[in-house]
Parts: structure tokens; sequence; C-alpha cells
């Protein structure tokens, strides 16, 4: 019994001496029964109007401002995987834009890819979409990729940053209208033409769709408000923080390859790192009957390390260094 008691006057005493070292306003709630005080957070204003794909999009109506403050919100607040974005974004970013300019698709259209994936190359859905673009079997090769248990370049993110560009610009050619076409990306065409008609409007922003594709383009527009001023949201960097591109050199493989892990070693590199230099690489092995000729990427060994490397960035407003 002594024991008990003298455990409980330890106990009290602890929190007392806890309670003091609390600001007043924390103490006061907690020796009224109250609650405490919270730590501050701040609603984010929404602008009247944010220009996407060259388009102005107007946020003055009610249901359009509240849409995308929803998507804001949970962007804004949800920041591990929003500082996982631009971490990796960095790294993929640069070769992606390069891809897009040369395509002529709106740079806007880099925050569909991370809308789809967080910017992790290995990303699969349950729909079994793959890649940064996320992009379906069919649809890969419909515009080009490969598919199989062997090489799957819905994988490879250049590449399937061409594949994606291709279908962006066949939607624009039936939309003319680079929203709209944020729309069918994730409805797909055949459904988003469908309910243009059913519907009786011109634009995706004036249909009733379910809520996945509802909010969708407002989630990319979104990411765009905050990718492209991360201070103004609370997100501040150091370059060394951001994830780097690497460097390679290429390799042509024209014929098999009877174990990937033999051929990483014979040019230094681990299995582990070829993979992740080559993530389009499903297999342990390349059987090839058709004697394709792929380019394979062997990081430069300087590349690999951080205290032999620079360190780049994409956009200068991602950093504070």
């Amino acid at each position: 019994m002594k024991k008990m008691i003298l455990l409980a006057i330890m106990v009290m005493a602890s929190t007392a001496a806890s309670q003091a070292q609390l600001k007043p306003e924390y103490s006061k709630g907690a020796a009224t029964g109250t609650s405490p005080v919270f730590s501050t957070t701040a609603s984010p204003d929404i602008p009247m109007s944010v220009t996407f794909g060259g388009e102005k999009v107007s946020f003055d109506r009610l249901d359009m401002a509240e849409r995308l403050d929803r998507e804001l919100t949970g962007i804004i607040y949800g920041q591990t995987t929003t500082e996982l974005c631009f971490k990796r974004a960095n790294r993929y970013f640069p070769a992606m834009s390069k891809i897009l300019k040369e395509q002529g698709v709106p740079l806007d259209f880099l925050y569909l890819a991370v809308t789809e994936s967080s910017m992790d190359y290995n990303a699969y859905s349950s729909a079994k979409a793959a890649g940064l673009w996320q992009l379906l079997a069919g649809t890969a090769r419909d515009y080009g990729l490969e598919v199989s248990d062997e090489v799957d370049e819905r994988y490879d993110p250049e590449k399937s940053t061409v594949a994606a560009c291709k279908y962006l610009k066949a939607a624009y050619k039936k939309y003319g209208h680079w929203p709209t076409v944020a729309a069918s990306y994730n409805a797909g065409m055949q459904r988003i033409s469908n309910e243009l008609s059913k519907q009786k409007v011109d634009n995706s922003f004036d249909l009733y769709l379910v809520q996945e594709t509802s909010r969708y383009v407002f989630r990319i527009i979104a990411y765009k408000l905050v990718m492209e001023s991360p201070k103004r949201y609370g997100y501040r960097f150091s370059r060394k923080n951001l994830y780097q591109p690497v460097a390679y050199t290429t390799v042509d493989v024209a014929g098999s390859v009877a174990s990937w892990v033999d051929w990483a070693k014979d040019k230094g590199i681990t299995y582990a790192q070829l993979r992740e230099a080559n993530p389009w690489i499903r297999s342990n092995k390349l059987t090839n009957a058709g004697g394709k000729t792929y380019k394979v990427r062997v990081p430069r060994g300087s590349e690999l390390y951080r205290s032999k490397r620079t360190y780049s960035v994409y956009n200068k407003d991602w950093v504070v260094d």
C-alpha cells in the first residue's frame, strides 16, 4: 500500500512539473478540464483563377472554389506524400519536361503525373495501371510500349512520358480544351465524350461525374499551385534534400541475357542498381526472341554517392539555399 501511495505521489508531482512547463493557454485548459489549444493551422486562400495549359480556369463559382479547396487542403496537410512528391520530381521533371516540350504538351501536365503516382516510378494500382503515368497495359501497347513478363516499358520514366503525350495530344484534337483532356486521362475519352453529349455541356468542369473523376483535375491544379509556390504553403527544402537525377552510360543489348545479375556484375554495379536504373526490366533474364535492341542504363559510379556529386535543382523556388 505504501508503495502505491508513493507511486501516486510521484505521478502527481511529474504531472504538475509538466503542466508548469506548458504555456498558460495549454495549462489553463488542462486545469479546467477543457480542451487545450492545439497548434495553429491555416486554411489556404483559393485564387479567383488559375492558368492550366495556357487556359484560364475561373474559381469564382462556389462549387469550383470548394472543389479546389478540398484538394489543396489535402495536399498541403498531407505532408509525407507531398514532400516525397517534391523530392522525386526533382529527379524526373528535367527529362520529363524536355519530352513534354518536344511533344507540344503543356508543362502543367507534369502535375498530372504527380497526381497519378506521387512520382513513384514503381507505382502499381489495383486497376493494374503502372509507372509514373499509371498506364494500363492496353493503352501502353496502343501508344508503342512493350508490356510483357520480362519487359514493361510503362515503368520507363522517359518512354512512358512519350506514350502519355501521344494520348494527351490525341485527346486535345478531340476536345480542344486541356482541362477536359486531363479529365479524359482519368475516365477515358469515350466516357467523357458520352457525358459531354448527354449532359449538353462543352467541358469537363460542368459535368456531373463519379467522385474520382470529378476531383481529378482539381487535384492536378492543386499540385500545380503547391509545387510552383511551395514556400507559400509551408514547404521549404535544401537542395540536398531533393533526390537527384543520375547520369548513365547506355549499353545496347540486342540479344538474350541469361542472367541480369551476372550482366550487372560484369558492368561493375549490383543487380539492385541495375533494376533501379532500368525499372522496365521485370525479370532476372531477357529472352528477346525477336532480337530487339534495348538501351540499358548503367549508372556512373560517381553519381551514386552523396560525397562525390553536385546537387541540381529543377525549380529554384523549391529551395532556400
